[in-house]
Parts: structure tokens; C-alpha cells; sequence
């Protein structure tokens, strides 16, 4: 190739490709172009010569354009750009430049003043290269950066990459020390700098003006089609069926013009944001700024009272509540502390994933902002405009993942056949998921992305999230099970009974509640927590805080975050009077990836502080000293955990080195979180959702493959998997226990079975009888997150085997999920996701289709949200697309057939130059298809979930068959019909001397048009087929009584035309009845035999051609490797033998 292109994280040749760290999304080919003024001559002039067809075939693909007028040059010197994205689609962009003054990045994280030339120093971790460089072009001694826009972010070229960038790449080295020195603010110079490097934090949706809309849609092939069939019909003199055509098609652009820019609107409204922030500069002076001037380094206050966060930010010190439903539909507030500051945690490069706690993301609304060192609550900005969260979110709607459906990659073929009435075809199945979108809608199923729809139809697996999908939300506590000389000792219901102590103070400190507006807000988990024991949350008001410190938070000799204080003395048990609060210092928030929350304490009058942690209890015992665990930890655990209980660990530790506020602040965490003291268990009940059962056993009846992906513990998952059916009594559960490579021990794997009447887990070598292999019965694998990501690593030979078999995903990470569904995706599953919260975002944007249980009328985070709170939906938007599917089918059959029929009639005419009248052609197109085809798709979907499936491609045997027979019966009965009537005694033949219409009326036309009319209906009720996808045509009464007022008014102009519209249709009188009631006769056969052919089809012939037909290898990997398992022998799994993986080679090069 001539042209200079590479992948993006491709070599690195001089002058080519282009870079990106975040492979996953912008995995894409870029090649330089660079215009040639005789190119762009010599195509103006081609451009006169064609009359403009050349600029519509440029307008129709721009990359043509930039290949005509431009020549392949290196991305160095390019002015314009071909990008190919990772789906395959080509975009054309141009190459712009900025101006720099003489700023630098001086105070830019990482940046050191000798770098200080005509050149801007980013910090990178790579120490060979040392840092990246943006090179400035030197040209009349003025700086140049040239960049480009793409999907709404901005590419630098980095001269030492040799590549265009994304700009957020120039940040991504930043450290938390980096971050913690920029507090001071930026220099003006230098913001001005980097305002222009960065661009505007704005989320810019184009809104184009109606003059550019109506120019792009007339441009569009339809719509220039329309043009020449209109021209056309008027050359025949068809006058008001060209004027028909022309008002259809100007009332179709108008409301296409209005919609498109209503949505543009709407979405620009949503990403718009505005507002006045308090940046810092170098000083100890603020400014208040526009949000729109913010950049990645600037420091900002926020308000005690919160404010809608513009930018993604880290937070520095102070804490804050923040509602975060905007992007993940979690309506829970979520706490934010500060971004560790100790000297372990400085070199700790910053991440916005994985320093989720810490960050504030652009577009969540701060509630609540509380400092407690210093006066303000400051943050600075690390992402601006499309580089955010909302900004990422925003770009997923403007320029979505191409939906890959067969259904839609058949009909643009379908579309090249059959020219317009295709297209019209193409727009009705658009109506018809519109009407099916209205239909959730009155379910309370909400779509961004109605071409989904029909792909709900194809689902083969469904993942759901356990809390709050399949169980309830809320948790009750059951009771707490402490410790008593290192041994268990019964559960106790009511955590206020316990005496004062560790155990107690655990339960009633270690929380994220906060006061907002004096009601306690928080996880649900830490709110029943708090509950259970009684305590109060007290903390400090603003008011208060200007004042100075009230009594109750003088008593413990330092500045403390709140106050939790013992329940009133009449609440408390008779002989357990507790009577000292407790002051919290510090709090480590619950990570998904830590598994763990932690918060430093003190009690007044003592010198030192206490740390009390909770969290998944194996994650809590292995941060424990092992002395303090007791020997049957895993058989307690186990007892709770398999009944359905979650259970949570409880740990504590004395901080002797730690007394103050300022002290508990400076302590990294990892630090704080070890050798803990073991106290108990918190045993939690999670009551499972009463429609959870009878919906997985749909999905089973169905053949549809129900999965669980949790990050809760094993056996509580897999108890609420037998609870709800996905696993029956009578199946097997097999634990997938992977193990990764030690110092001189491979990676390890092992099936361990359960006993499926304990549902508990076998340690190893109890297993009872001597069979390596499993039964041959049904079996599900459980298997958690540590165990998933060795096999993924070290056992890819051995993972679609363990996912075709497994059930129940247990300790998932947010990212693990997401990757779950791809590796399914991978095996050819049409894969639905469906749950609740922050921590299935991922996942519910990779899954084919994604379903968030939310009270949000739409939620960004996946293209359905349903407002009921249950996996009903779930059946329910199966069934919609599965019935959807099966309409856009049959509306492309009858446009198809619709078409044929008339061009067959037309032919006939036309060899014996006649043809159908003005009025005619009008009263088929409007009054019977348009008004029969608008109607076919209100028809509801079937109340039983099958198992069959409808099909999924245009292009194939029971399609083309059906239009073929259909084709052949219809073109049988027209030519039987014209032959007949030419065969009776009073038949006068037309004057063939002239043409239509002045040889109307005459019997040729009057018969195929009585017969071509029944056609439409016969045809219109043979591709409404209702079971057993959708209800039967009976109960679509509007269709019903249409059709039979359109068979009755098609049998009187059969029949008895009379008056005006006999004249109007220039309709031949017949007076022989015999032969109209043969017209009759033969209709109501053509209508026999129409349905016999569809029902045939569907039934007998099809089942017929597949016996036949020797078998071949589904295309599907999923079906392949069910059809390997089954046959496998013995059977697979072996049980109890481990498998070790292939040590990878590494060669050394020296």
C-alpha cells in the first residue's frame, strides 16, 4: 500500500499510524492525505461535466473525495485524514493547527523546567524516551500544534510517537503525589496554554440547521430515487399519482427533518453544562471561571452545598456525597474521600477505574461537600469535554456500536432488489419498532436504541446480577456471630444486645452514612447496619462549624469526622448500658475490588485510635492474624452462606501510633487494613424476589441459558441459583477451583463436585465414591472471579468448555463481568445482561442486549431500563423482539410480493399496450397497501415463550422459498384470469392503436384489477401468521375489521360498480354474473392456496428439506462445542484430577 496508514497501537514507523492506550475502543486505521490544487481542479471540472453526480457520489462517500483530490503523504504532513474505525467504517476528517504562544507546561505534573523550549513536556512512565514531546512546527518563529477531532475528542500529534494521540493521553502518567502538588493552581500563561492543547471542556453535540438537513436527506438515494420516478410518472402523464408521490414524500421529509433535530436537540440539551467554578492560582488568589475554560490541572473549590461537577476530578481533600444515577441508574448516594496522600501511595500513577472512590465524575451531582482540613473542599480537573465519563457516555449515543444482525445486513440486499418499495419496506419495520417500543414503554420498559428490539429476538443467554435483580434489594440483618476464646458462639438477633466492645463498635462505626439534610444516606447495607444497633449518626452543620465545635465533639481531643452515639438509655437492654459515642477520624470507602471497607475510631478519653473493618469474609480473614481466626471459619461460613444468607466479615486492630485527626489522615491504607483481630460474622438475609423463579423457569422452558455473575460469595450464589431454578434439585453443581502458578508449580485447575442436596462445597479428598467423571446428567459449573481470571490467563483452551457449562459467576469485578460477556459473545451467543447498579455498567453496555432495573426513565448505562424493579422484563423483551422480528419479516415478504404483483399486472397490460389507470394505481398504493401495512404490526406478541426461534436472516431457503412459490402462484392466477376472459363470447378486444389511458376502460384492465386487488389482501393476511411468535389476527381488531372492509369494498367493485367510482377508477362494465362470481371463485382459491403454501412452509416442507438435506456443523461455536461435550467419553469433566497449564517459554535476547 502506497498510503501511509498503521494500526493505532501498531509499529512505530516514522511518520505513521497513530496511538491510543484504550485499545478496546479505538482500535482504528489512520492514513495521511494531503491536497494536490491540479486534483482539486480536475475534479471541480469532472464535477461540471456530470452535471453534480460526481459531488453526490463525494457527499455519498466522503473518503472518495479526500482520495480523488489528495495524495497519500506521511501523517506528518498531512492536512487531511481517512480513518477506519474498528468496526470497519471509514470517516474523513481534516487536520487542523493552533497557534501556541510561548507557554510551557513548567507546572504541568511531571514537567521540568529544562524542558522548557519551543517544545511542551509531558511526563510519561516510559524512561527511555524519557517524556513525549508535543513538537511545535517552528514557522515564523511561532509555535504550531496540529491536531484533529474525532467523535468529539482531540488527537495531538506527538512528534516523538511519530502519531497522533488522544489528548487525555498526555495525563495518563500523573501520580497521586503529582496531583496533590497541583493544589497551588496553574499559572495563567500556562492555562492558556493548555486551553489551547486540551479545547474547551464542552460537551458539543452538533444541532444542524434545517437548510443543512434538507440538503443531506435530499441527497439521500431514496429521496433522489423519488425525484426520478415522479419526473417519470408525470412523462406518462400519471399527473395525480406523480402528485401523490411528491406530497408523501415532502410530508415524509418534513417530519424526518423535525425528529432529527428534535433528538439533536434534546441530546445537546442533556450535554450542555455550564457553571461559574472557583479555580485556584499561584497566590492563594481565586477566580471565578466559566466550567467551559476549565483544564486538565486546574484546582477548584466546591460549595458545602454541592454543585453539578463539570469536569472528571480527584478529589484532594474534604469528603463529598454524590449522586451518580445520571451515569450508572444507582440511585444509593456514593461517598468520595480524598485521594491517598501518604508517601507509599505518591508513586501510585492515578486512574479514574480503579481510584473510583476518590474521583468525581463530569455530570453527577455533588449533594454534599464537608472539609475538615482547611476551609475549602478542593478537587483538580484530570479530564475535560468527550475525554469523561459523561463525555464517553454522550459519544456511545452520537456514534453507537453498529448493531451486527444479519436481519439488517440481509436487507440492504433485500433493499438493492426491490428499489423503493424495499425502502419503503426498510422504513415501515422502523415504525413497527417504534410501536413495539411503545408497547414496553406501556410495561415500563424504556429503549434509547430500537433496532435492539429485534435483536431481543435472537437471545440464546441471559446474565443477571444477583442483589436487587434476582433477590431484594434491601438486606435485612439477621444477627451477628461473635467470637468467644477464638470459637463461635450462637448467632445473636439482636446486635443491640451486645455488650460494649469492639464487635459492637464495628457494627455501629464502620459505615458510610452521612447526614443529608439530617436524614441518614448511604449503602442500604450499612444503613440496616446502623439500624440494628441503635446508634445515632451526629455530625457537624456548617453553621456550627463557623461557630467552633460543639461539646460533643470536643470530648476526644482532636477533630473527628462524626459522632456515633449510644441509643437513649430507655432503647437499651436493662443490663447492657452503654454510654460512651464513638468518634470517627477517618473512613477507607467499600471497593468492589477490595472487597472491603475499613474506618479509624476513637473513644474519648483514650490515647490512641482503633481501625474497624468489614468485608467479604474470606478477603477479611486473610487480613486478619491467623491465630485469631478460628479453626471452623469455612464450616460456619459455609452453614450460613448455603442456607442464602450473605454474610459479611468484622475485624479490628489497635492503632497505638495514631491519636489525632492529622495523624489517621496520613495513613496509607494498606498499612491500616492488616493484621487485624478476627470478631465475627454479620449475617445478612437477602430475601429473594418472588417473580425471579417463575421468570428463570420461562427462560429454561424456552432453551434460554439463565446466568449468574454476582460479587457476592460462592455458595450464597449459587443457593440463590437453586432458589430461583437456574439450577434444580435434581442437577449437579461442580466448583471450578483454579489456582494461578507458583514459585515452582504451574497453574492448576480442579473440579470439585457439590453435594447437590448440601449445595456445599467438598473439601478436597472427601469426596464420596471413586469415579473420576461425572454421571452423565445434567451439571452446572460455579466458579468465582480468582478462578476466572486464571483460566482466562492460563487455561484459554479450556474456557469455552467451562463457559458453555457454567451457572454461577461468584466475587466478579465490575471489569470481569464486562469481560464474561465478551468471552460469550465470542462463542457466537446472542447474550442479554440484566441489573441494578454501578458495578454492571460495563457488562450492560458489552452484552447484545443490556437491561438496567432503575427508576430512571432512560439510563445511558444500557439501551433498556425497565422501571419494574424485577427480571419479568426480561421474558417480556423477548417476547416483544421475537414478535417484532417476525413483523419486520412478513411487512418485507408483503412489500416484496406487493411489488411483484403489480409488475406483473403492469407487464401484462403493457404487452397489449394498456395499463392500470391514475386512480388505480393510487387506490392499491394508499387506500389497501399502505393502509393494510401500517396496520400489520399491531399485532401483540405471543403470551408463551417457546422454544423456537423466528429466523434471523432474509436471505434464505424459507424467505426466497416463500416469495418464490408465492411469486409463481400469483403470476398463475393473473395470467389464468386474463387468459378467461379473453376466452368468453362477449369479449371485445381493446384498441391497441393507442395507449393508456386512452384505451381505458377495457375488460383486460377491469379483470386484473379486480384480481391484483384481492391479491393484496390474500397476501396481507398470509404474512400475518400469528402463532407462535405473536397473538393470532383475530385479536388485532383495527386489522380485522380493515381487511374485511377492504374485501367487501373490492367485492362490490367486482360485483356492481356503480357511479362515481366506476367512472373514477375507469372500470369496463360486465354484465355477465357467471363470470364476476368466477373472478370470486378464483380469488378465494388463490387465497386458499397462498395459505396452505406459508403454512407448508413452515411446517412440513421445511422439516422435510432439513431430513433430507445432509447434516452440516452449526456455524454456531457454542452449539459445536454442546454437540463435543454431549458426545465426549467418558464424560467431562474429570472429577478431583488437576490439570496444570503449559508453562509459557520466555526466550531471553541477548
Amino acid at each position: 500500500m502506497s498510503s501511509d496508514s498503521s494500526r493505532l497501537l501498531g509499529s512505530r514507523r516514522p511518520g505513521y499510524g497513530t496511538l491510543q492506550c484504550e485499545a478496546d475502543r479505538s482500535r482504528m486505521e489512520v492514513t495521511g492525505y494531503q491536497t494536490k490544487p491540479w486534483r482539486v481542479a480536475l475534479c471541480h471540472t469532472c464535477s461540471v461535466l456530470t452535471a453534480g453526480l460526481l459531488l453526490i457520489l463525494f457527499h455519498w462517500k466522503p473518503s472518495l473525495e479526500v482520495q480523488a483530490k489528495c495524495k497519500p503523504c506521511a501523517l506528518s504532513q498531512a492536512d487531511w485524514l481517512i480513518i477506519r474505525d474498528r468496526f470497519g467504517q471509514c470517516f474523513t476528517t481534516r487536520v487542523r493547527t493552533e497557534v501556541l504562544g510561548e507557554g510551557s507546561l513548567e507546572h504541568h505534573p511531571g514537567a521540568r523546567p529544562e524542558d522548557r523550549r519551543t517544545s511542551i513536556a509531558i511526563g510519561v512512565a516510559d524512561e527511555e524516551e524519557n517524556r513525549d514531546t508535543i513538537r511545535l512546527h517552528e514557522k515564523e518563529e511561532q509555535n504550531i500544534l496540529r491536531y484533529y477531532l474525532f467523535e468529539g475528542v482531540r488527537y495531538v500529534w506527538i512528534e516523538g510517537r511519530q502519531a497522533y494521540c488522544k489528548v487525555s493521553v498526555l495525563d495518563e502518567a500523573w501520580t497521586c503525589a503529582d496531583l496533590h502538588s497541583s493544589q497551588a493552581g496553574l499559572h495563567q500563561q500556562d492555562h492558556n496554554t493548555r486551553r489551547k492543547i486540551y479545547g474547551p471542556n464542552l460537551i458539543e453535540v452538533p444541532v444542524k440547521s434545517y437548510a443543512r438537513l434538507l440538503v443531506e436527506e435530499v441527497l439521500n438515494p431514496f429521496y433522489i430515487f423519488q425525484v426520478f420516478s415522479i419526473v417519470l410518472w408525470v412523462c406518462d402523464a400519471y399527473y395525480y399519482y406523480a402528485a401523490c408521490i411528491f406530497l408523501i414524500s415532502t410530508v415524509s421529509l418534513g417530519l424526518s427533518l423535525y425528529e432529527t433535530r428534535k433528538q439533536s436537540s434534546t441530546l445537546q440539551n442533556m450535554a450542555k453544562m455550564s457553571v461559574g467554578v472557583r479555580v485556584r492560582r499561584p497566590g492563594g488568589e481565586e477566580m471565578l471561571v466559566s466550567s467551559a475554560d476549565l483544564v486538565p490541572g486546574d484546582c477548584f473549590s466546591l460549595p458545602a452545598d454541592g454543585m453539578l461537577v463539570p469536569c472528571d476530578a480527584a478529589l484532594l481533600s474534604g469528603e463529598c456525597m454524590v449522586n451518580e444515577s445520571m451515569l450508572t441508574g444507582e440511585s444509593v448516594p456514593v461517598m468520595k474521600t480524598p485521594l491517598p496522600a501518604s508517601s507509599q501511595a505518591a508513586g501510585t500513577v492515578y486512574s479514574p477505574e480503579e481510584h473510583r472512590r476518590h474521583t468525581l465524575f463530569c455530570g453527577t451531582q455533588v449533594i454534599q461537600a464537608k472539609s475538615y482540613v482547611g476551609r475549602d473542599v478542593l478537587a483538580v480537573v484530570t479530564r475535560t469535554g468527550f475525554c469523561t465519563a459523561k463525555g464517553d457516555l454522550i459519544a456511545s449515543i452520537l456514534y453507537p456500536k453498529p448493531v451486527s444482525f444479519k436481519f439488517y445486513k440481509d436487507a440492504v440486499k433485500f433493499v438493492l432488489f426491490l428499489a423503493v418499495l424495499a425502502l419503503v419496506g426498510t422504513a415501515y419495520s422502523i415504525l413497527i419498532l417504534v410501536k413495539n417500543q411503545n408497547r414496553l414503554k406501556q410495561q415500563g420498559i424504556f429503549c434509547i436504541s430500537p433496532p435492539r428490539i429485534n435483536l431481543c429476538g435472537k437471545i440464546r443467554l441471559v446474565c443477571f446480577d444477583k442483589t436487587g435483580t434476582l433477590t431484594e434489594e434491601g438486606l435485612d440483618v439477621w444477627g451477628v456471630v461473635p467470637l468467644e476464646n477464638n470459637c463461635f458462639t450462637p448467632i445473636i438477633h439482636e446486635p443491640r444486645c451486645l455488650p460494649a466492645g469492639p464487635l459492637l463498635y464495628v457494627l455501629a462505626a464502620c459505615h458510610a452514612v452521612v447526614l443529608l439534610r439530617a436524614q441518614p444516606v448511604g449503602d442500604p447495607v450499612d444503613l440496616k447496619m446502623l439500624e440494628s444497633t441503635g446508634w445515632c449518626l451526629e455530625m457537624m452543620e456548617e453553621e456550627e462549624e463557623e461557630e467552633g465545635e460543639p461539646p460533643a465533639f470536643q470530648q476526644f481531643g482532636t477533630k473527628v469526622l462524626a459522632v456515633m452515639n449510644p441509643p437513649p438509655e430507655e432503647e437499651q437492654p436493662q443490663d447492657r448500658k452503654h454510654q460512651s459515642p464513638l468518634g470517627i477520624l477517618r473512613r477507607f470507602p467499600f471497593s468492589s475490588s477490595l472487597q472491603r471497607m475499613s474506618v479509624l475510631a476513637k473513644l474519648p478519653g483514650e490515647d490512641s485510635a482503633h481501625v474497624y473493618a468489614k468485608g467479604a469474609p474470606e478477603m477479611v480473614a486473610s487480613l486478619c492474624r491467623k491465630e485469631t481466626v478460628p479453626g471452623d471459619f469455612s464450616q460456619v461460613l459455609r452453614h450460613y452462606t448455603t442456607d442464602g444468607f450473605r454474610v459479611l466479615g468484622l475485624a479490628y486492630r489497635p492503632l497505638g501510633t495514631v491519636s489525632t485527626f492529622e495523624e489517621a489522615l496520613q495513613l496509607p491504607r494498606d498499612s491500616v487494613e492488616s493484621s487485624l483481630t478476627f470478631l465475627g460474622f454479620l449475617v445478612m438475609k437477602n430475601v429473594l424476589k418472588p417473580e425471579s423463579a417463575p421468570a428463570i423457569r420461562l427462560l429454561r422452558n424456552a432453551s434460554i441459558r439463565p446466568v449468574m455473575v454476582t460479587g457476592d460469595n460462592m455458595l450464597t450464589a449459587v443457593n440463590v441459583a437453586r432458589g430461583c431454578r437456574m439450577v434444580e434439585p435434581n442437577e449437579q453443581v461442580i466448583f471450578v477451583n483454579a489456582s494461578p502458578p507458583g514459585h515452582d508449580k504451574p497453574a492448576a485447575l480442579k473440579f470439585l463436585l457439590a453435594e447437590p442436596s448440601q449445595g456445599e462445597e467438598q473439601p478436597e479428598g472427601e469426596h464420596r465414591g471413586d469415579s473420576s467423571f461425572l454421571q452423565p446428567q445434567p451439571c452446572h459449573f460455579a466458579l468465582n472471579g480468582k478462578s476466572f481470571a486464571v483460566v482466562c490467563e492460563h487455561f484459554p483452551d479450556l474456557l469455552p468448555k467451562i463457559l458453555i457449562r457454567a451457572t454461577v459467576f461468584a466475587r466478579m469485578s465490575p471489569d470481569q463481568k464486562a469481560q464474561l460477556v465478551c468471552s460469550l459473545q465470542e462463542l457466537n451467543y446472542c447474550v442479554g445482561m440484566c441489573g441494578d447498579g454501578a458495578n454492571d455498567c460495563g457488562a450492560l453496555k458489552a452484552a447484545d442486549v443490556g437491561i438496567s432495573l432503575s427508576e430512571a426513565e432512560a439510563s445511558v448505562a444500557s439501551p433498556f431500563t425497565s422501571r419494574v424493579p424485577t427480571i419479568q422484563c426480561v421474558p417480556t423483551l423477548i417476547r416483544e423482539g421475537r414478535c417484532s422480528l417476525v413483523t419486520s419479516f412478513g411487512v418485507f415478504k408483503y412489500m416484496a410480493l406487493y411489488s411483484l404483483v403489480q409488475f406483473v399486472s403492469v407487464l401484462l397490460l403493457y404487452t397489449i399496450n394498456t395499463n392500470l389507470s391514475d386512480f388505480q394505481f393510487l387506490f392499491f398504493d394508499l387506500i389497501i397497501t399502505t393502509t393494510v401495512a401500517v396496520l400489520m404490526g399491531r399485532t401483540g406478541p405471543a403470551q408463551e415463550l417457546g422454544v423456537e426461534r423466528p429466523q434471523g436472516a432474509l436471505i434464505s431457503i424459507l424467505v426466497l422459498g416463500s416469495l418464490l412459490l408465492q411469486t409463481a402462484l400469483l403470476i398463475t392466477v393473473q395470467v389464468l384470469s386474463y387468459f378467461i376472459t379473453v376466452s368468453q363470447s362477449w369479449y371485445v378486444p381493446l384498441n391497441s392503436t393507442v395507449t393508456a389511458p386512452q384505451n381505458l376502460p377495457n375488460y383486460e384492465n377491469t379483470v386484473l384489477f379486480c384480481i391484483t386487488g384481492f391479491q393484496y389482501l390474500v397476501l396481507a393476511v398470509a404474512m400475518s401468521k400469528g402463532y407462535p411468535f405473536r397473538e393470532p389476527l383475530y385479536t388485532n381488531v383495527l386489522f380485522l375489521v380493515v381487511l374485511i372492509l377492504l374485501f367487501g369494498l373490492m367485492i362490490w367493485l367486482t360485483l356492481y360498480p356503480l357511479g362515481f367510482p366506476k367512472t373514477l377508477l375507469k372500470l369496463q362494465s360486465i354484465d355477465d354474473l357467471n363470470f364476476k362470481l368466477l373472478l370470486l371463485g378464483i380469488a378465494a382459491l388463490n387465497f386458499f392456496a397462498a395459505f396452505v403454501l406459508e403454512t407448508a412452509l413452515d411446517h412440513g416442507l421445511l422439516s422435510c428439506l432439513r431430513k433430507l438435506r445432509r447434516k452440516k456443523a452449526s456455524k454456531k461455536v457454542f452449539k459445536r462445542l454442546e454437540k463435543e461435550l454431549s458426545q465426549q467419553h467418558p464424560s467431562w469433566p474429570p472429577l478431583n484430577q488437576p490439570l496444570f497449564a503449559t508453562p509459557k517459554l520466555s526466550i531471553a535476547v541477548r
